[in-house]
């Protein structure tokens, strides 16, 4: 089942290959590790998806396809994954990440308003960043495993449903 639904989505490589401004990054292109969708490509793409979402920096996206692209796992999954992290979720995502981090540093809360604008860049992040990016990265390393488990243990368990049922076609025929 996780296959066939990340199968749906997965980039046409042909097709795209003859886009112009593909040219610089055709030779990426017949990497099947960058674009399969193999259990052992997506998965650890998943979870580098779910850990960049948690980063309180902007260009989720991004970060998330170059990390894939150096660690050569699937680079779609990866970039879709780390859209968990969206202006819906951020202000819950990283009052929780500020809280637990502040709680591990031992530090007093500071007012915490978040605006994903350079201004609060400028005034509020300057006093409260260690404590949000250690918030935010043991909660992204945590959200990470147990993405990283789920889907590991989603996608097996449907294959092992997949086998059954084909060794039970195969009795039923003979």
């Amino acid at each position: 089942m996780p296959r066939r639904i990340f199968k749906r989505f997965a980039f046409k490589r042909h097709e795209l290959s003859q886009k112009w401004f593909m040219t610089p990054f055709r030779h990426m292109l017949n990497d099947p590790r960058l674009w399969g969708v193999r259990r052992r490509w997506v998965v650890p793409a998943f979870a580098i998806g779910l850990f960049v979402a948690y980063l309180p920096f902007l260009g989720h996206t991004v970060i998330a396809m170059f990390i894939a692209l150096a660690l050569r796992v699937n680079i779609p999954v990866a970039a879709v994954s780390s859209w968990v992290g969206n202006p819906a979720t951020w202000v819950p995502m990283y009052y929780l990440a500020y809280r637990l981090g502040s709680a591990i540093l031992g530090t007093d809360m500071q007012p915490f308003d978040f605006e994903p604008s350079f201004d609060w860049m400028r005034h509020t992040f300057v006093h409260i960043w260690q404590p949000l990016l250690l918030g935010s990265l043991l909660l992204g390393a945590a959200t990470a495993t147990l993405g990283y488990f789920a889907l590991d243990g989603l996608w097996r368990l449907s294959l092992a449903k997949y086998k059954a049922r084909k060794r039970g076609t195969r009795k039923d025929s003979a």
